[in-house]
């Protein structure tokens, strides 16, 4: 089969495929929650994976491997398996099979699939899930983007005093890093603003921003994947994405922030201090 779909827009059966196997794998999620988990740990307690996780992204690369077999694949759990994480010119799918593992175990109703494609190492397509909550995330580069069909636009809030902000604890529990995420939240809390909320997973939190229910999403210790289909759905919103540094954003440096202006973001920048770690494509 054909990479391209057409001449207006070359990718337009990619974003087809890419919500219609988001569905069929929130089904599964949505199946699953019925039943018990067998649940593993991964790199710490708070860092699990399920068959669910495992079986969603079979699915889904199997789904995605039949329609387009000359592109790349990134997958969660590929990676945990020892796939490498390597983003190249190819056409790329990169894939969270299941955003907010602990909140699928726990029945938490913030569960998202997501599924990004990249093509000379740029953002084309973002597909976002949220099997409990029904709302299907779509973002096309240069056509903006939806929620079930509704049209996103970010907050616009430019000053931090009052902005909502969501964040994450991670999934690193050794004490500096522990002792580094609460400190970054304390500055943030006191500049003050208006308040900081976790949802639990990180693709969501940033359709948050993209909706306009949150203003700003830092976080530093995630993956390409927990980021690569939310980056677009904001910036098609209008918003921004930038590293923590307040530079150019790097999908595989493991760190960002969504905002919904650059003021903002830049704020977040001069206050967090930065916690080091091994990028995506760094890692073993």
């Amino acid at each position: 089969m054909a990479n391209k779909c057409g001449p207006s827009d070359p990718w337009k059966e990619c974003l087809e495929v890419a919500i219609d196997v988001a569905q069929k794998a929130g089904a599964i999620i949505c199946e699953a929650l019925k039943s018990e988990h067998t649940v593993q740990i991964k790199s710490s307690p708070a860092d699990l994976v399920t068959e669910t996780d495992q079986n969603v992204e079979k699915m889904i690369l199997c789904n995605l491997k039949e329609k387009f077999p000359s592109h790349s694949f990134i997958g969660e759990e590929s990676v945990a398996d020892g796939a490498p994480s390597i983003l190249t010119d190819n056409p790329t799918w990169i894939i969270d099979p299941v955003d907010g593992t602990t909140n699928f175990v726990h029945r938490f109703p913030f569960v998202a699939v997501s599924i990004g494609f990249y093509v000379n190492k740029q953002s084309e397509i973002g597909v976002i899930y949220s099997c409990m909550e029904d709302k299907m995330y779509t973002a096309r580069r240069g056509q903006g983007a939806f929620c079930n069909g509704h049209q996103l636009s970010v907050s616009g809030q430019d000053n931090i005093s009052k902005a909502l902000i969501v964040t994450e604890l991670g999934s690193n529990r050794s004490p500096e890093i522990v002792k580094s995420v609460l400190s970054n939240m304390e500055k943030l809390i006191l500049i003050p603003s208006h308040g900081i909320r976790t949802l639990g997973s990180a693709a969501l939190n940033m359709c948050m921003v993209a909706s306009g229910g949150a203003d700003i999403y830092y976080e530093m210790g995630i993956h390409c994947w927990d980021m690569a289909a939310a980056a677009l759905i904001v910036t098609e919103a209008g918003g921004v994405v930038l590293d923590i540094t307040g530079e150019a954003f790097d999908l595989m440096s493991r760190r960002v922030i969504a905002a919904s202006s650059k003021a903002v973001a830049k704020r977040i920048a001069q206050e967090v201090q930065i916690i080091p770690y091994l990028r995506d494509d760094q890692e073993k």
